[in-house]
């Protein structure tokens, strides 16, 4: 799949979309599209469904996805410009999927900020097993699926723990692919270890904000 189908036009038609919005104060949290307002995907669609992206976009749905995550997730200043953001983001005919594991990857890199790896090895061992299994050059192999199952139940094992729970939830997600899970438990995790440190709880919407840019980054060198 080739993002904007290899069409500036039809990139240059959803960015005009969501500036609209944007200038109208359309952009709005916590609602799909209600026929006038709505999220990041709501007013880039003007409709609530991600399965459309690949469709009317050439976007994978995964990332119509992280994008709806991050939009809700981030700091109301970074929310009001994240639709152009993401869309300007992308090259028209880039292949967007070869981001997946470097976007899991940086996600779950977050996490091992956020405990005491002596305290809780099983969650680092989870975290860095995930990590690798999107390190490895067969992704989509048998071999590679099989580890990914071994990865997720590991992953799984630690979240039953109550102590680094989110950082484990975070290697489970990414584990099973499961891209929008990943950032929301890795960001609970940055936000558990600042409440832990008697920091802002606000510090998980910066964590979103990081990741963000980080995809940004990404979706600019695809």
């Amino acid at each position: 799949m080739k993002a904007f189908h290899n069409d500036p036009a039809i990139k240059a038609k959803y960015l005009a979309r969501v500036d609209g919005h944007t200038n109208a104060d359309n952009l709005i949290r916590g609602i799909g599209w209600n026929g006038f307002r709505g999220c990041a995907v709501g007013c880039t669609l003007e409709d609530y469904d991600h399965a459309r992206y690949p469709i009317e976009l050439g976007i994978p749905e995964w990332l119509a996805h992280v994008e709806d995550r991050l939009f809700e997730g981030m700091t109301k200043t970074k929310a009001h410009t994240w639709p152009r953001d993401f869309l300007n983001a992308i090259t028209p005919g880039a292949d967007l999927e070869k981001i997946k594991g470097p976007f899991l990857i940086m996600v779950l890199e977050s996490t091992l900020t956020t405990f005491d790896h002596e305290k809780y090895p099983n969650v680092k061992a989870a975290i860095e097993g995930s990590i690798a299994l999107w390190l490895r050059e067969d992704i989509g192999s048998d071999e590679w699926l099989s580890a990914r199952k071994a990865a997720a139940r590991a992953a799984a094992e630690a979240a039953r723990k109550a102590a680094a729970r989110a950082a484990a939830e975070a290697a489970r997600a990414a584990a099973e692919a499961t891209w929008a899970a990943a950032a929301e438990a890795a960001a609970e995790a940055a936000a558990e270890a600042a409440e832990a440190a008697g920091a802002d709880a606000a510090e998980a919407a910066w964590a979103y904000d990081h990741f963000a840019d980080e995809l940004l980054r990404l979706l600019r060198a695809a």
